[in-house]
C-alpha cells in the first residue's frame, strides 16, 4: 500500500545434489507506466550458499524513504534480480517484478436510495497514508460535468478525516462521482462511485 515499508521474498532453490554458491545483485527504481526508470532507489549484492536439494529465502525490504519522494503518479517500482550460479560456467538468471501500489485513500459513502430532485448529503473521506504531516491539500470533486474544488486542513501522519457534500441530481439513472485528492507530497488519489438516482 502507498506510504507503507514494501517488504520482498525472493526464493532460491536448488534442484541438485550439488553445493551452490548463487551471487544475487539485487535493484529496484521508481519507474513510469512505460517502464522508463525514474530513480534508482535500492542496490544490493548478497551471496546464498544452497547444499543439496535446498531452499533459501532472501527478504528485502525498500522502506518508504527510500521510494517516497521519486515516486511519479504510476505509483510503480520496478525490481530486479540478477541471480549468478558461481563456478558453473556463470549461469544467470534474471528475476523481475514491477510493483504497482495501492491507494485506500478515498472512501465515498452514499445514501441507501438517492431520489431525484431531492437534496442528497454524501460522505467522502480521505487520509494521508504517509508518516509524515502533509499541507496544501486539495480535493476536487466531479459530478453531472461539474467540478467543485474544496481546499482542506493539513493532515497529521496518518491521519484521515472526512467533510459532506450535497448536491441535487436533477436527472434519474446512473451518475459517476468522481474524487481527486492531492497534497504537497502526492497528487491524483482518486476515488469514484456510480450512484443510482430513483424516479420521485
Amino acid at each position: 500500500v502507498f506510504g507503507k515499508d514494501i517488504t520482498l521474498i525472493l526464493t532460491l532453490n536448488n534442484l541438485t545434489s550439488d553445493l551452490k554458491t548463487v551471487k544475487v545483485d539485487m535493484s529496484a527504481s521508481t519507474v513510469l507506466y512505460t517502464r522508463r526508470a525514474v530513480a534508482e532507489i535500492l542496490k544490493a549484492t548478497t551471496s546464498v550458499d544452497l547444499g543439496s536439494k535446498q531452499g533459501k529465502h532472501i527478504r528485502v525490504k525498500i522502506p518508504y524513504s527510500y521510494y517516497g519522494k521519486y515516486l511519479t503518479t504510476d505509483k510503480r517500482i520496478q525490481v530486479n534480480a540478477l541471480c549468478e550460479v558461481m563456478h558453473m560456467n556463470g549461469a544467470k538468471l534474471l528475476v523481475e517484478k514491477t510493483i504497482i501500489l495501492e491507494d485506500t485513500n478515498i472512501i465515498i459513502k452514499i445514501p441507501r436510495q438517492i431520489v431525484v430532485n431531492k437534496a442528497v448529503t454524501l460522505e467522502i473521506s480521505y487520509a494521508n497514508p504517509l508518516p509524515e504531516p502533509v499541507s496544501r491539500c486539495v480535493l476536487l470533486v466531479t459530478l453531472m460535468n461539474q467540478q467543485v474544488k474544496i481546499h482542506l486542513a493539513r493532515l497529521a501522519p496518518r491521519e484521515r478525516s472526512k467533510i459532506y457534500f450535497e448536491f441535487t441530481p436533477r436527472r434519474t439513472g446512473p451518475l459517476q462521482l468522481q474524487v481527486d485528492f492531492s497534497c504537497d507530497k502526492f497528487s491524483h488519489v482518486k476515488g469514484f462511485v456510480t450512484i443510482t438516482v430513483a424516479p420521485a
